[in-house]
């Protein structure tokens, strides 16, 4: 079974996704459309998809060597704190040397990345942290699937895949009826189990059903269905929002994740295959190509340059931007320069971490293949 190690057109999706958690987030209340959390859903079933499927590479290939699936967990454990943990501590360094709150009264919870727990049982967010929560719920992931795929027999992946889909829907209607916050139906790790579910299953029928069920899935037809069921909830969550003046009801809180991961199964089934006409275009441009691969560092660093509920006006980012609007009047209150101005900045950083910082470290993994 050969396996791939490069999908081109899922740096694209890794951009979508990206981009729709900072026009949410740097639009703020501007945005009534639920962008942020579908952006984050897409992140979280892309990253079900690809650890999963390189699991089950591994398992296969260690079957076939004869070797212990222990080397394939050291490997992929060596893999990823190479990729994530070099700027994500560096960051949370510098913001603890600056003392830019919370960090330095919630460091324990930064450095062992439970951002995600402390907001469940404080109830509240965490400023310009805030969004460190779905880094830790990823790495909470990471320290128990590998094992479930590794020493499971491959007979009973199916039955692991669709349980946690299962589990993750019943934990937040448990949650939702026991009068919880909906703080912790968004972002404990067990609430999330069915994006991540839904994307291991993907990866499940990519390796053993390739050219049956996994072709069919990624047919445009259910992609667009997919697309119609995503839009109407939406339109539905939000009429219900305006008409009773509640902005978190039952099927927001329960629904939300599962029917954006429905969606996102459909578009990365269909990426993973390759679009066509206009949407190859768009995924298999070279700019779009790159900010896919940057994506961890425009999303790490977003919140630092620009929050629309924590970032004061003197911050430097913000008296800039007010000199240029004051110079061109016409830029005043533009949201479409203020977004791409943001946008630019949070590039530019991001850009230089990658190639100062993660790319040559990325480089590391050469030496760790599986």
């Amino acid at each position: 079974m050969k396996q791939e190690s490069y999908f081109s057109q899922l740096d694209g999706i890794r951009f979508i996704a990206v981009g729709l958690v900072l026009f949410d987030h740097w639009l703020a209340e501007r945005n009534f459309l639920p962008l942020g959390p579908l952006g984050v859903t897409m992140f979280f079933v892309l990253s079900g998809f690809l650890i999963t499927r390189i699991l089950i590479e591994s398992k296969i290939k260690d079957d076939k060597l004869g070797r212990s699936h222990w080397f394939s967990v050291k490997q992929f454990i060596i893999r990823r704190s190479i990729r994530i943990f070099p700027i994500y501590y560096l960051t949370i360094f510098v913001l603890f040397i600056l003392n830019v709150p919370p960090v330095r009264d919630t460091i324990i919870w930064c450095i062992t990345y439970s951002t995600n727990i402390y907001i469940a049982t404080k109830e509240h967010w965490m400023g310009t942290i805030d969004h460190l929560w779905s880094l830790a719920v990823e790495e909470q992931y990471y320290l128990i699937f590998p094992y479930l795929i590794l020493f499971l027999p491959s007979k009973h992946y199916l039955k692991v895949l669709v349980s946690m889909i299962c589990l993750s829907v019943i934990i937040r209607i448990f949650l939702y009826l026991n009068g919880n916050e909906w703080m912790a139906q968004y972002v404990l790790m067990p609430t999330c189990l069915d994006s991540f579910g839904l994307g291991g299953l993907l990866a499940y029928l990519y390796t053993f059903h390739r050219e049956g069920i996994f072709q069919k899935v990624s047919q445009t037809k259910y992609l667009i269905g997919s697309l119609i069921l995503l839009i109407g909830y939406m339109i539905a969550v939000r009429y219900i929002q305006l008409s009773t003046n509640q902005i978190h009801f039952f099927g927001n809180l329960v629904l939300e994740r599962l029917v954006g991961s429905i969606f996102c199964f459909f578009l990365i089934a269909k990426a993973v295959v390759g679009y066509s006409g206009t949407m190859k275009a768009f995924l298999e441009n070279t700019v779009v190509i790159y900010l896919g691969k940057i994506s961890y560092g425009l999303y790490l660093y977003h919140n630092f340059v620009y929050n629309f509920y924590h970032t004061p006006n003197s911050s430097i980012v913000l008296r800039v931007l007010h000199k240029i609007q004051k110079i061109v009047p016409l830029l005043t209150q533009n949201t479409a320069f203020e977004l791409l101005y943001f946008f630019g900045i949070t590039t530019l950083i991001a850009t230089v971490s990658w190639f100062l910082i993660e790319k040559p470290i990325n480089n590391l993994k050469k030496y760790f293949t599986y």
